[in-house]
């Protein structure tokens, strides 16, 4: 027995061969273990050609769920608890611009459960009369708070 160890058993001790990720003209693109010829792995190597490659077969994962709805009704409801039919008023006015501008574009169904463009500005119409109308009490409320 030497006093370096058993030859044998050494391989076991040291790290893999680094990866070259990098694209090689020799090899057609794909990523070899580094001190190799390209050929397959001599015993005691390890094969990391094969790993971190899209696989056509599975196809993309679905992206993750995005939340943002969720934030954006929030901000809204704040919106509207902080302003109250001040805001009402002012959503409603700029909804029923985009509608109105949609439907002189040719937009006949929206999304939205009413299904019909004049539904959802009849029913937009109605909502910022009477926040128009409920803005002066609302005032008044609050002025008499202070």
């Amino acid at each position: 027995m030497s006093s370096g160890g058993d030859a044998r058993h050494d391989r076991f001790r040291t790290p893999p061969e680094p990866v070259d990720h990098a694209p090689h003209a020799a090899t057609g693109g794909e990523p070899t273990v580094l001190g190799t010829s390209g050929g397959p792995p001599e015993p005691g190597e390890i094969d990391l050609t094969g790993l971190n490659r899209y696989d056509e077969t599975v196809g993309s994962p679905a992206p993750p769920f995005d939340p943002l709805r969720l934030c954006v009704f929030t901000t809204v409801a704040l919106i509207a608890c902080v302003l109250g039919p001040i805001a009402v008023l002012g959503f409603a006015l700029i909804a029923i611009a985009g509608y109105a501008r949609a439907r002189r574009q040719g937009l006949l169904r929206s999304k939205c459960k009413l299904g019909d463009t004049r539904l959802v500005l009849a029913y937009l119409s109605i909502l910022a009369l009477l926040s128009a109308v409920a803005t002066p009490f609302w005032v008044m409320f609050w002025i008499g708070r202070f």
